[in-house]
């Protein structure tokens, strides 16, 4: 399986550690520090997707657990009005995000805050974020990458002006957070609070009902 190329940063070290400790302390604590590099490659891991296919649809960016689907729930939310998709990463799923649907980057935008745990519903306007603006044939979305408690390095690999595919991966949130996206209002939902969704494969929404903006965003 593929190993998002953040990872080995992580498991190289955690790996030598071990292999130290085999050496020189013993098999059993050898063993036992083994346990960290393999939990690194599980979390790092980047498993093979078939994308769902679809012109207007907005497939889910993250694995996880969708906490929000409906009205904003925050105070900084994007200028305009917005249904909104939120989705909470644990530790246990994969955590290279993908891009929800095709179109170009029209901003990528770091934003600082603190680190409370992603599930807390207030984290989307405290927390550290990453925030991509795309256009999909004149219909914009937004999608925020929100650390959390453990989550304190995002990897965002898109920039501005880039042509993106639904189901490109496009970065990594490392050890928990969330993700937060913005659809037009008339979009239709398609998920629920509650249900589990996958990167690349989970219809979230359809963009076939979705509002245009009055003016160049």
């Amino acid at each position: 399986m593929r190993i998002d190329p953040t990872g080995w940063a992580f498991v190289l070290p955690a790996a030598a550690l071990a292999l130290v400790g085999w050496l020189f302390i013993g098999a059993p604590w050898g063993a036992v520090l083994l346990a960290l590099p393999a939990f690194l490659l599980f979390f790092f891991r980047d498993p093979h997707r078939s994308i769902t296919e679809g012109r207007d649809v907005v497939l889910s960016p993250a694995d996880g657990r969708v906490m929000v689907a409906g009205a904003t729930t925050g105070e900084r939310t994007p200028p305009g009005n917005w249904e909104q998709i939120t989705i909470f990463l644990s530790p246990m799923d994969v955590h290279v995000n993908r891009v929800p649907v095709s179109g170009r980057v029209l901003k990528v935008e770091y934003h600082p805050g603190r680190f409370l745990p992603a599930y807390r519903h207030d984290a989307g306007d405290l927390n550290e974020y990453t925030e991509i603006t795309l256009d999909h044939d004149g219909v914009p979305i937004v999608f925020r990458q929100v650390v959390g408690v453990l989550a304190r390095r995002i990897v965002c690999r898109v920039r501005e002006g880039q042509q993106v595919q639904t189901g490109d991966r496009f970065g990594v949130m490392k050890f928990g957070s969330r993700m937060d996206i913005f659809l037009p209002r008339g979009t239709r939902l398609l998920v629920n609070p509650g249900d589990r969704v996958v990167a690349g494969v989970t219809v979230l929404a359809s963009l076939a009902q979705a509002a245009r903006p009055t003016e160049p965003r």
